[in-house]
Formats: C-alpha cells, structure tokens, sequence
C-alpha cells in the first residue's frame, strides 16, 4: 500500500525514526438495525441517529423507536469503534467500518537518507561492520553486542544468560542449546548470533517446524541468526573476532532468510565503525582462487565449509540442464565435491 514519506533526501536518521507511515483500511461490520428494532428497512432512515461519515464508539446509539406516547423506548447501538460508511434502505444495515490499522516503517539502521521512494520508503546509507549469516528467524531488531561465551566453538547455555542480557544482541560460538534460546527469549534479549542450530530446538523455540518460504515474520521475541549452518558448527573465526571487536556497540539486526530465488539473507549491521577498520577489511578481501575458504549455500551441502581444490575453466552442464562454471573443493568433512561457483561464498580468515 501506498503511504507518506516523513523525511527528505539528506537528513541523518536514527534507527527507530518513523520514516515512512500509512493505515490499513479497517474491515467492514454489518449491524442489523431494522432488525433489531423490529421494524422495516423503509423506516429506519426517520429513526437513524448518524449519518455517513460520522465517527461513532462502541455503545453510540445508531437508531431509536418510542412507543405508547414515548413512555417505551429501543435502541440499537454500536458494537464497535469505527466510522459509519454504510446505511442501506434495501436491507436496514448498517456498515460500520472498524478503525484503521497504523503502519510504521523505521529507518532500522542509522544512517543519512540518500534517496526517497515517493509513496513507498527511502533508501538509507551508513558506513559500518556488515555480517551475513546463513538462515536466521525474527525481524528487525536493535541491540548492543554482548559477547557470552569466550571461544567461537562454544555452546551458549541457560547458565550463560543473566539478566543483564535484557535487550541485547547476544553472540555465542558454536550453537545455543533449546533452554538457552527459551531464557534468551523469557529475559528480552533482542537477538542471538551464533554457528549453528539443532533443528529440534529451532522447532521448539518456533512451536512449529520451519517451511521454505521466507522467514522473518515469526512472532518470536528474540531474533536468531544462524552464521554457518545446522547442528553444532563452530563460528568462522574472522566473523566471531570482527563480533567480539564491536562488542557494546549498537547493531542492527534481521532474521528474515530466503534460501531460493531471490535470495535473502539474515544480516548483522553495525554503523559508524571506524574508516581504518572499514579499509583494513576491505584490504583483506580475497578472491576465488585455490585455497580459499569457502561455504556452500546450496543443498545437498547447505552450509558446509570447505576449500577450494579446483576451478576447471570450461562450462560444464549440470543437473539441471544449466552450463555453468563450477569448482572443485574439499569439505571439513573429508569429501570432495563439485559445486557452481554461484552456489559457494568465499569465507574471509
């Protein structure tokens, strides 16, 4: 639906400005005033008490008859707040539609506005630490980083989690146990960033197994990115170091996931690192070549980590008619496959 934009090209925003608002039409409800009057549809228009347009709350009289001189009287009223939109002199109704539904889009991330989108939302720009991970659940959030555990190959436990962890973005190792996602969830902590997931605790902190449509509207209080894959998978070493280095820092944080087209990923954002460290990182960015380190983001290996052995040069057809370009590599589980390059991101170490 189309809104209003609130800000303008240039100005800075923080993460919680409202930058964009509109309403959801509320649904129509159908009141039987002849009806329950006891009279005919022709003669309720003498006895209406508002008309089109007029906004009434629930108990507002709609309509009302007197009988014998007065003395008796019978009253329809509003079983809603909403705006009368309806009256019909074919049926007796009355159409009350219910209040509108607010909309608020947040800038999420701080930022300057760089570009509006008329009727739609803008385009926002920071310079900062920016971390994906591989599949994560819960929307957008916002919290300080709180490292809990002290090496990347660590489990997060419930005996990890005090109460102090209320309304941060909590990073663990190598996974968190089913009780330590719960007490994350029951004490407020905005998220949790860890390696891995069982898939029976993500089922039980969910209520429900997990589809392959998009995630991210779960209504869950605590949002969960996963950074390497399911099961116990020990945090890269480079993405848990550049999280510990920004720890009590601000970050922005996403679980919304989708694995096929169109992907998206779960993201970590964390604005205004300092340039020296943004070059640093950029300097330090490695190609595909042999050697590197990589993780593979399609099925039936989704999630493994590996180097890469090969890259045969020419185009080869694979399973699903399509030629591309493919490489070779040797998983951490001793196998070696070969996988599209499109299919595989490089891990910087």
């Amino acid at each position: 639906m189309k809104g209003d934009v609130l800000v303008k090209v240039g100005e800075s925003v923080e993460p919680d400005v409202v930058v964009a608002r509109t309403e959801i039409p509320g649904i129509m409800r159908t009141v039987r005033v002849a009806e329950t009057l006891g009279v005919e549809p022709s003669e309720l228009q003498a006895l209406l008490k508002v008309a089109v347009g007029d906004k009434v709350e629930r108990g507002t009289i709609l309509a009302a008859t007197k009988s014998f001189f007065g003395l008796l009287k019978s009253d329809c009223k509003s079983p809603i707040d909403g705006t009368v939109e309806l009256l019909s002199p074919t049926t007796g109704h009355v159409g009350i539609r219910y209040k509108p539904t607010p909309v608020e889009v947040r800038a999420y991330i701080r930022g300057n506005v760089v570009d509006v989108i008329p009727g739609e939302g803008v385009v926002v720009e920071t310079s900062g630490a920016f971390i994906q991970g591989i599949f994560g659940v819960g929307g957008e959030r916002l919290g300080e980083i709180k490292l809990i555990v002290k090496s990347a190959d660590e489990i997060i436990e419930e005996s990890n989690i005090s109460d102090d962890c209320a309304g941060k973005v909590l990073v663990g190792g190598s996974n968190i146990s089913g009780d330590g996602l719960r007490r994350a969830a029951a004490i407020g902590a905005a998220g949790v960033v860890v390696g891995g997931i069982i898939d029976s605790d993500l089922i039980g902190y969910l209520g429900y197994d997990i589809g392959v449509a998009i995630t991210g509207q779960e209504d869950i209080p605590t949002t969960l990115i996963v950074t390497e894959g399911f099961g116990v998978m020990r945090m890269a070493h480079r993405t848990f170091e550049l999280l510990k280095s920004l720890e009590d820092r601000v970050a922005s944080i996403n679980g919304a996931t989708q694995i096929r087209a169109g992907v998206i990923r779960p993201e970590i954002i964390v604005p205004s690192m300092k340039e020296d460290q943004a070059a640093e990182i950029r300097d330090e960015e490695q190609s595909l070549d042999i050697g590197a380190k990589i993780r593979i983001i399609r099925e039936p290996n989704f999630g493994i980590l590996g180097k890469v052995a090969a890259l045969p040069a020419k185009p080869v057809v694979i399973e699903s008619g399509a030629k591309v370009r493919i490489l070779e590599a040797d998983l951490e589980n001793g196998v070696r496959v070969s996988v599209p390059r499109a299919n595989v991101e490089i891990i910087q170490e």
